[in-house]
């Protein structure tokens, strides 16, 4: 156990604690930037050996350049504001892919896919800049090293529980279980929502910073929720419930608006 604890905190002095671009949020940050860029670059190819990208020039296009505006904003904000080293990791890229699928993710590396099928509801600049600019959040947050960071520190407290009660089978497995659903439900589904929320308020800044319209933001969303299925109850779910995100994201509006260039 001495030497579990050992490693948390030697990791936590040889990395320490940053903080999030606009939010302030403090955050520890485990792994080398360059192996998450390395561990994504991998993960891209692999995805796009199977997926097609899109023949429609005209949304490829569109899907491009809402991107490059977004990163440039960003970009800009960062070097102003003496951050511009922490989007040195970063690859940008944005591709459209043959796909009915409503959705589009993003890799830590810097590469947004998007699928035809969400530009159904993300039709215009302005809307797609909603999901495009959620997108980059999760990049210039870092949530991907946050959340493989969150993932070892459960994983570090399970093997010292494990440790502790080594000489009870029956000690051990009731920990396991307890532990197991506890660090689920009040652990790592809360932090992924977290995440998502915070990726909705960059995104609706960067968003304002690009100068696009950010009142289309919960537009989008509503059409997206009048158009999905049957949902888990929020705190069963990785992501907030679709009327929660609009509200957020209504109330968002005036800080995200500060942000816009002047006309």
């Amino acid at each position: 156990m001495r030497k579990i604890v050992s490693i948390c905190l030697t990791a936590f002095l040889l990395y320490g604690c940053g903080s999030v671009a606009i939010t302030g949020r403090r955050q520890i940050l485990l792994f080398d930037s360059g192996q998450i860029a390395s561990l994504s670059d991998a993960a891209y190819t692999e995805v796009m050996s199977t997926a097609v990208p899109s023949r429609n020039v005209q949304q490829t296009r569109m899907v491009q350049d809402v991107g490059n505006r977004l990163v440039q904003a960003v970009t800009n904000y960062m070097k102003q504001n003496g951050r511009e080293r922490q989007l040195a990791p970063f690859s940008w890229g944005f591709t459209l892919v043959e796909s009915n699928e409503v959705n589009a993710f993003c890799l830590p590396n810097g590469k947004v896919v998007v699928y035809e099928g969400i530009l159904r509801f993300a039709s215009t600049p302005d809307k797609l800049a909603v999901v495009i600019g959620h997108e980059l959040a999760h990049v210039v947050a870092q949530h991907g090293n946050e959340r493989m960071t969150h993932e070892v520190i459960v994983n570090m407290g399970a093997a010292v529980g494990d440790a502790v009660l080594s000489n009870s089978e029956r000690n051990r497995a009731i920990f396991g279980a307890v532990y197991g659903v506890g660090s689920n439900f009040l652990g790592l589904l809360p932090y992924s929502r977290a995440h998502e929320y915070e990726a909705d308020r960059l995104g609706l800044i960067f968003m304002a910073m690009a100068g696009y319209d950010i009142d289309q933001a919960p537009v989008f969303w509503e059409q997206m929720s009048q158009n999905s299925g049957p949902k888990p109850p929020e705190f069963l779910s990785t992501h907030p419930s679709d009327a929660n995100r609009q509200a957020n994201l209504k109330a968002l509006i005036p800080e995200a608006a500060r942000y816009a260039p002047p006309k």
